[in-house]
């Protein structure tokens, strides 16, 4: 049912990309990371969550089909729906149906409780296209909740000093803010309370609209540059993208503490290689058990696996788990 073209993977019977990599008439988006969702594309056909996103960062004109989850669509001569895949606000799994057989492409997907984004749905199809990012046994993530009481910690720990925290500015930093209030940051009386909201890099800024107006709850933020300049930052808690590390507009800081929070922090080393005081471990990709689960409840005949260790993953899920599983070529 998918073939793999110059611009991506494609469904005939919908004469529509699946995240195409360059403009083509029909796009069918994930998710509105710029790996998934970029410009120039005729029409997208995305979860309406995700709308505000996709227009501001491929402009307020595009053509958009905002869809809901789990409602079925007919595109061409294919059948085909969105189902949650629990990654990041308005992100998909997209189920495709034609010819007596479906196709399941995950995009990025996790399975962890999130507070910012609905949760991944499981959906059974005769062919899942899956992810592995962190297809290695390594990578198991604590819960949320737990990553956030050692944050709280950790900035309540140097109330002397700025504290800031780089992490992706769509997605990551969005459910940073989430798992905090929902540990009761941001509470009348608790730290990130009103006078003293957690600060944001104008990139993180620019998305909040979008979640709030989800409903997210989230604890109170100020942009950065809503503060006087000379005004002491010390203990504040800032939010960033990783491209502001050791960048001119760290020099607004003084003496701070700084940490990074991924999934790759699992690893022995990365945080040091990477030139930050601390790492905290949490990701908006599925571990391996979530990623062995999810291959589990397709109750797919055949699997392919894409990014991240492919091989490997495909390896074990033929070797071990039986299921008849390869890398995705192209």
């Amino acid at each position: 049912m998918l073939e793999h073209t110059p611009q991506g993977l494609y469904c005939r019977a919908a004469a529509a990309w699946i995240d195409p990599v360059g403009p083509v008439p029909r796009a069918l988006i994930t998710h509105a990371h710029a790996d998934h969702a970029r410009p120039g594309c005729g029409e997208y056909w995305a979860v309406g969550a995700s709308e505000a996103i996709l227009r501001q960062r491929l402009g307020a004109t595009i053509n958009l089909i905002p869809v809901d989850y789990g409602a079925a669509h007919r595109i061409g001569e294919a059948r085909v729906s969105f189902h949650s895949a629990g990654h990041v606000l308005g992100s998909a799994q997209i189920r495709l149906e034609a010819g007596g057989e479906s196709w399941l492409v995950s995009g990025d997907y996790k399975r962890c409780a999130d507070p910012s984004c609905s949760p991944f749905e499981p959906v059974q199809a005769d062919v899942f296209i899956t992810e592995a990012t962190f297809g290695l046994p390594i990578y198991r993530w604590q819960s949320g909740a737990e990553v956030a009481g050692e944050i709280l910690s950790w900035w309540q720990g140097a109330p002397e000093r700025p504290s800031i925290l780089f992490a992706y500015a769509f997605g990551k930093a969005q459910r940073l803010l989430a798992e905090l209030a929902a540990i009761g940051v941001g509470e009348p009386g608790q730290p990130g309370a009103e006078g003293n909201e957690i600060l944001l890099h104008g990139a993180v800024e620019a998305l909040m609209p979008a979640y709030r107006e989800a409903g997210v709850r989230l604890p109170p933020t100020l942009p950065v540059s809503a503060i006087a300049k000379g005004e002491s930052l010390a203990g504040r808690l800032v939010i960033a993208p990783p491209s502001a590390h050791r960048s001119v507009w760290m020099k607004r800081f003084k003496l701070p503490q700084a940490a990074f929070v991924s999934g790759w922090m699992a690893v022995r080393g990365a945080r040091r290689r990477r030139g930050y005081e601390r790492g905290f471990v949490m990701s908006d990709h599925a571990d391996w058990p979530g990623l062995i689960q999810s291959v589990q409840q397709s109750c797919a005949r055949q699997v392919y696996v894409t990014h991240g260790n492919s091989d490997g993953l495909a390896r074990y899920l033929s070797e071990v788990e039986g299921i008849s599983a390869e890398p995705l070529a192209g």
